[in-house]
């Protein structure tokens, strides 16, 4: 049922996957010109212009994925996310503000040096201009459901690469077919990014542990098809999610055995990752801390603070 657009990003990661069905499209890419004229001549190939979209969904807060939202809402588009997407794309630079302000402290607190820390926490302002702020008119959820091109389409929350991630599974023929944003990727391994905590003072979620148990649910929800955030479609999702949990059950091992006295979680990020650069230690300490996370819900380490510093060790 949905069509894939392969849209141009600034990114890294390269071309970000737009879907559309009827007049339903997910996730239409990062607001920039590039990004907007190759959406709008795939749009033309269906004899549609921007003004014909009526809704807009968005799989998870990242500018890559939702950037150009808000176009299509000024146009007259419904734009559907999570709350706690929602609450993220309506304010996005605050959002990166409080991330900010956690994750300088917080990685201080796990051994990195504070011009570091200050480094690493500014580096994302630049996606800011990526991801205008949009209001959501749908809030949907796990569980809610929809018809999209005259097709029940199933609303599931996901929890391990963002904030507020939703996925989209219908029917389509004989084949269960799931749009899964980041959540899988047919390539690459998605990084489960540190999240701050919903509120301040409130827990840090452990998102590496959610995540796998998130991936163990989606391995054995029988689908046939994904259609991921990036790259080509996933034919063999069973196999490929149990791929991306090998690699992360192999990860957590080596994390395991870097923790052969008290560490810290920047210890354990250079021990994984030697010569790291700056652009790429938040994913660095994502990987470390999202590991040690794992192995402090298996009991397999501890964590206690000395003298105002995060340090492991082994149970």
């Amino acid at each position: 049922m949905f069509e894939r657009f392969a849209i141009p990003t600034p990114f890294q990661v390269g071309p970000v996957n737009a879907y559309l069905a009827g007049r339903t499209l997910v996730d239409p890419g990062p607001d920039s010109e590039e990004a907007w004229s190759t959406l709008l001549s795939g749009l033309e190939t269906r004899e549609l212009g921007p003004e014909d979209i009526e809704r807009v969904l968005i799989t998870h807060p990242h500018p890559d994925h939702f950037g150009l939202a808000q176009r299509f809402r000024d146009l007259g588009a419904d734009v559907y996310a999570s709350e706690q997407c929602a609450d993220i794309i309506a304010d996005f630079e605050g959002r990166w503000e409080y991330e900010r302000e956690f994750f300088v402290d917080f990685f201080e607190r796990n051994g990195m040096a504070e011009s570091t820390a200050e480094s690493v926490t500014d580096l994302p302002e630049v996606f800011l201009r990526y991801g205008p702020d949009v209001e959501t008119d749908t809030v949907i959820g796990d569980g809610d459901d929809m018809t999209v091109d005259d097709t029940l389409v199933e609303v599931a929350s996901v929890q391990g690469h963002a904030a507020g991630e939703l996925t989209f599974s219908y029917e389509d023929g004989d084949d269960y077919v799931g749009v899964v944003g980041d959540n899988v990727l047919p390539d690459i391994t998605p990084n489960p990014f540190l999240q701050p905590p919903p509120e301040p003072g409130a827990e840090r979620p452990r998102v590496l542990p959610r995540y796998n148990e998130a991936l163990a649910r989606q391995r054995d929800a029988g689908y046939d098809r994904l259609l991921p955030g990036h790259r080509d479609t996933i034919t063999d999702p069973a196999g490929r999610i149990a791929e991306i949990l090998d690699a992360h059950e192999a990860r957590t091992q080596a994390v395991a055995e870097l923790v052969e006295e008290p560490t810290t979680a920047v210890d354990v990020m250079h021990g994984l990752f030697d010569d790291l650069p700056v652009t790429e230690q938040f994913s660095g300490m994502s990987e470390a801390v999202g590991h040690l996370d794992v192995l402090e819900a298996r009991d397999e380490v501890t964590r206690r603070e000395r003298g105002g510093m995060l340090v492991y060790e082994r149970a």
